[in-house]
């Protein structure tokens, strides 16, 4: 609970004079080249998709996500090893002023402790880490951030190349871009084109309570010109040959 309470603390009540980011990896993005474009949703039509793709490579994107401003830095990598992580945390030193300690939130994924990476904060004294506990990935705000480029770009993408992949990447993740919060929900549908003639030409719906009743009545009236004696479960005149049921 000592990691929850350290992790929280920081995102709530930040040290003065420093900033606070939550940084993970999202590791094997794939460039998938699919048989066909993404059909789009339209009224009346879910949207569509092929099955089939010819995978044309992966790349691994490392971000870091301020939640105090909800700003990110990121940077693309095509592995994802110690030497790459510690070049990420180069880019961070880069661009962080040099007045401020850096706090950084981070999982427990070996490629955070590997010694080229502890020799590396050790030059680095501004720069502090803090774990979140095991099987507690969920606790690093970054993973928002993940999900927003995943529904917005990267579920329906068609790429043909790892190339044009981080080409999109970038253009979607701008140097000092600014994210949803991690507290906002979905905005609300939009409508991009006027409603079809079918949609102001739909049957009218059904009286629910009419379609039970109805049943409901015949069995009724079946009961009461029998005397109210033997009931009958036959739905349909006739059915079952009882001169209740209206049968010849």
């Amino acid at each position: 609970m000592e990691k929850v309470y350290d992790v929280v603390g920081l995102y709530l009540n930040p040290p003065e004079a420093a900033v606070v980011l939550s940084v993970d990896e999202k590791s094997q993005v794939q460039a998938l080249a699919r048989s066909q474009p993404t059909f789009p949703m339209m009224p009346g039509m879910p949207e569509k998709r092929t099955h089939d793709y010819v995978r044309r490579g992966t790349t691994s994107l490392f971000a870091a996500f301020n939640v105090a401003d909800v700003t990110v830095i990121s940077s693309l990598h095509r592995r994802h090893h110690s030497t790459e992580f510690k070049k990420f945390l180069i880019k961070i030193e880069a661009e962080v002023p040099d007045d401020l300690d850096v706090h950084l939130i981070c999982d427990n994924y070996r490629t955070h402790k590997h010694p080229t990476v502890s020799k590396w904060l050790q030059a680095n004294p501004r720069f502090h880490m803090h774990f979140t506990p095991t099987y507690s990935s969920w606790i690093i705000q970054v993973e928002r951030f993940f999900a927003f480029i995943t529904a917005d770009l990267l579920v329906r993408s068609d790429h043909r190349s790892v190339q044009a992949l981080e080409k999109d990447i970038r253009a979607w993740v701008k140097p000092g871009t600014t994210t949803p919060g991690p507290s906002s929900g979905p905005s609300p549908p939009t409508t991009s084109w006027p409603h079809s003639d079918d949609f102001f030409h739909e049957l009218p719906a059904q009286d629910r309570n009419r379609l039970t009743s109805a049943p409901q009545a015949r069995y009724d009236s079946a009961r009461e010109d029998d005397g109210g004696g033997e009931i009958h479960s036959c739905l349909e005149p006739g059915e079952c040959g009882h001169s209740a049921c209206g049968s010849e």
